[in-house]
């Protein structure tokens, strides 16, 4: 249905894409990935309206495909007084108004004909979208994404989440050819996370989705697009088979990059030699060798191996105090309470030590980012921080701590960084090169943005971190990365998250929201309530398992040890065979 063909496409400060050619077909569940500011949201773009942009190579589509689409953004606030039905329903009512308009018209007129096929068109129309028993199948899909309680309630009533399936919903509902979605996951608690999935798997038709999320990838897709380093590896098949191919290939590469390297090595001091020889004596035979010698090394150059999916970036965070605390109370909440319309903490009480790493989750809507912004903000007779603490804040609403106007550089100038040179090097560490610095910050992806935060939270020394959803937007490799900035630092960490991996792999125990009011949960109980209510026991137990195993190839490979890479890649096939 869709066939993308030798694209190529560069921004004035980036080159974006490298002649990538793939294909989208009736019935394919596609996954999308690629690190951040690889390009994915861009090539979403250029899909959806092509006319816009200069690009070199083709875009092949069905003149009839019709295309549906779900922003990462929700744009809440736009359709305050509709309920949820009326949202969703809104292609079908506004046809269904249009049919009864025509047939009121229709009553009076003398001219039959052109109001004949108006008529048609628009029944064709609402057919072609399933209009017929729209109400049952809209009743259907909410009861799937356990929202039919929702149905009567008004758009502006709901959590992000819940708005966020409300949308994937509607745009279902007209049974686009093609529905893209651009990391729809973002900011979902366990609940909503699956009800996504069983969502994504009930639909019939093509889907092309760009998420970092794993639970999502191991379970809802049947072909993979990654975006690297300017080129398009295209796999038919699933996440978890790609994934283990992609780190077979990674081991094979490395291993004879390693080779290669070695031979380049040994030739460079061969002809060093020789050219010294040929220096002191310059009989023909010295420089015929000579020459013989450059051009196996420049055959060895020439071959070296270029790797896109394999030499893939990640940031290197690292989290330090400027000033490290003793073991102390670095905060303390006492009687917090918070509302808006109506009440959304009371009675709230704990307190953190300087060592602390807390999680606090709840479902959607219930109040943490609140509490959060509260506690950073310092102006609430309930909120009690340790005058030696320096605090650090990232936000999910990237504005609020980034000036999207600002270049990275001016935003990092301003941040207390005092020149370019200082600003480049310190953020090279975060993939951002000295090119990049130029960039308005309100051109970066999502993953570039909450990139640009963790590094201004590193730079800011602080030993007590409010980190809100850090791990939203990010690619798998800058999560990975972070979950070892988290275990390495020596401060307290706040942090509302909906990532079970990164909660288990780094946090000491959790604030868990409930009845309006907080309780503190060790991890114990809290992986027992996991596996109760929202995931499988053992899927979380295999996954936590392929992920220890990966991250111990990782360390294999770094320190070019291939034979013990190989053995842990047999290890993670049994367990992913099992």
């Amino acid at each position: 249905m869709i066939k993308v063909d030798n694209l190529s496409y560069s921004f004035p400060q980036k080159d974006l894409y490298n002649e990538i050619s793939f294909t989208l077909e009736e019935g394919q569940h596609c996954a999308f990935i690629g690190t951040s500011g690889s390009g994915k949201t861009t090539l979403i773009d250029i899909i959806m309206d092509p006319e816009r942009y200069m690009f070199n190579g083709n875009i092949e589509m069905d003149p009839n495909c019709r295309i549906g689409y779900v922003s990462q953004f929700s744009g809440l606030d736009k359709t305050k007084e509709t309920t949820v039905f009326e949202y969703i329903a809104e292609a079908f009512i506004k046809l269904q108004n249009e049919i009864t308009s025509i047939c009121t018209e229709m009553e009076t007129s003398q001219d039959m004909e052109p109001l004949l096929a108006k008529y048609q068109q628009a029944l064709d129309a609402f057919e072609a979208i399933g209009g017929d028993d729209f109400e049952s199948t809209i009743n259907k899909k909410l009861s799937l994404a356990n929202l039919s309680k929702h149905k009567d309630l008004m758009i502006s009533e709901l959590s992000g989440g819940e708005f966020k399936l409300v949308q994937v919903i509607k745009e279902m509902l007209t049974r686009p050819d093609l529905l893209i979605m651009d990391e729809p996951d973002v900011f979902l608690d366990f609940e909503n996370l699956n009800a996504l999935k069983d969502l994504i798997n009930a639909h019939k038709e093509m889907l092309l989705v760009i998420t970092h999320n794993r639970y999502l990838l191991n379970h809802c897709f049947n072909k993979i697009l990654h975006l690297e380093n300017m080129e398009l590896q295209e796999f038919d098949g699933s996440y978890i088979d790609y994934n283990f191919t992609l780190l077979q290939t990674k081991i094979e590469l490395q291993e004879l990059a390693a080779k290669d390297t070695a031979e380049i090595e040994r030739n460079e001091i061969l002809i060093n030699k020789l050219r010294a020889i040929a220096t002191s004596n310059a009989e023909a035979a010295n420089g015929k060798s000579l020459k013989a010698r450059v051009k196996i090394q420049e055959r060895l150059e020439a071959r070296r191996i270029k790797a896109p999916f394999v030499a893939i970036k990640q940031p290197d965070i690292h989290f330090t105090t400027d000033k490290e605390l003793e073991e102390t109370t670095i905060l303390k909440v006492n009687d917090y309470s918070a509302k808006f319309d109506e009440i959304l903490l009371e009675n709230v009480n704990f307190e953190m030590k300087s060592t602390d790493k807390v999680a606090l989750i709840g479902a959607n809507g219930t109040g943490k980012t609140t509490m959060l912004r509260d506690i950073f903000q310092n102006d609430c007779p309930a909120i009690a921080i340790n005058p030696d603490a320096n605090v650090a804040y990232l936000s999910q609403l990237q504005g609020e701590v980034l000036n999207e106007s600002h270049t990275i550089l001016e935003e990092f100038l301003e941040a207390g960084f005092k020149t370019s040179a200082e600003t480049s090097a310190y953020l090279l560490d975060y993939g951002f090169d000295e090119e990049a610095l130029h960039q308005k910050i309100d051109s970066l992806s999502g993953g570039e943005k909450n990139i640009l935060q963790l590094a201004k939270v590193a730079a800011s020394g602080a030993n007590l971190l409010l980190l809100d959803e850090p791990t939203s937007h990010l690619d798998t490799y800058s999560q990975i990365a972070l979950e070892k900035a988290i275990a390495t630092y020596n401060g307290a960490i706040l942090m509302i998250s909906h990532d079970y991996y990164s909660i288990i792999n780094c946090m000491d125990y959790v604030l868990i929201i409930e009845n309006k009011t907080v309780r503190k949960m060790s991890m114990r109980k809290f992986r027992k309530m996991t596996y109760a209510s929202h995931f499988d026991k053992d899927y979380l137990e295999v996954e936590q398992k392929k992920k220890a195993i990966e991250t111990k190839i990782a360390l294999a490979l770094k320190d070019t040890d291939f034979e013990l890479a190989k053995k842990l890649a047999e290890e993670l096939e049994v367990l992913i065979k099992s």
